[in-house]
């Protein structure tokens, strides 16, 4: 069964149905890396947003417990949007985070100091460790980089004013995130994260 037959599913009104197709999509994306050793097909699988979109992939994966493969997927590819889209607020917002998380940050791996760019390249990089390197590697380094985004989202030195309610409530999703990619990490070195 392909990844688009699976995605029909989404529409189902079986929650059974549905959770079984976001399981199984998830399984498939990162079996499909894993057995491969061909670049484009890891490249298609990290760009995998644009070719189905966001709102697919919230479909398939977003109601996910987070400390599940779906789940979890689902937290990457958002990081790595995230990123693209925003690349100098985050590499502003991970800056303040560095100096204040310095063992995450150097998990995470980014060179210091981090451009955006770079930033760019480390989200891509994580996913890519999910399709061609350790997976729970790659959970690791995707939860050092929320627990710094987490930290430097409520410094106020990144944002040149105070800290919003929106900013401490952001920083708290981050953490949140953070502390459940660090347990899919956990799951995946146990053999359980399904």
């Amino acid at each position: 069964m392909t990844l688009r037959c699976l995605t029909k599913r989404l529409s189902s009104n079986d929650p059974h149905e549905v959770a079984e197709a976001a399981h199984r999509t998830a399984a498939i994306v990162v079996g499909r890396g894993r057995e491969s050793d061909d670049p484009e097909v890891n490249e298609k699988l990290i760009g995998l947003i644009k070719e189905l979109g966001l709102g697919t992939l919230a479909e398939m994966w977003a109601d996910r417990p987070a400390r599940s493969l779906p789940g979890a997927l689902w937290r990457l590819y958002v990081l790595h949007e995230w990123v693209q889209r925003q690349p100098r607020e985050v590499a502003a917002a991970f800056a303040a985070g560095s100096t204040h998380a310095e063992v995450s940050r150097v998990i995470a791996g980014v060179a210091e100091p981090p451009s955006p760019e770079d930033l760019m390249e480390l989200t891509r990089q994580i996913l890519a460790g999910v399709f061609s390197g350790d997976v729970a590697t790659a959970l690791d380094r995707a939860s050092a980089f929320c627990h710094v985004m987490a930290v430097g989202l409520i410094d106020p030195s990144a944002h040149h004013e105070d800290v919003s309610k929106d900013q401490i409530a952001q920083a708290s999703r981050m953490h949140t995130t953070a502390q459940d990619l660090h347990q899919s990490a956990r799951l995946w070195r146990q053999g359980s994260l399904v």
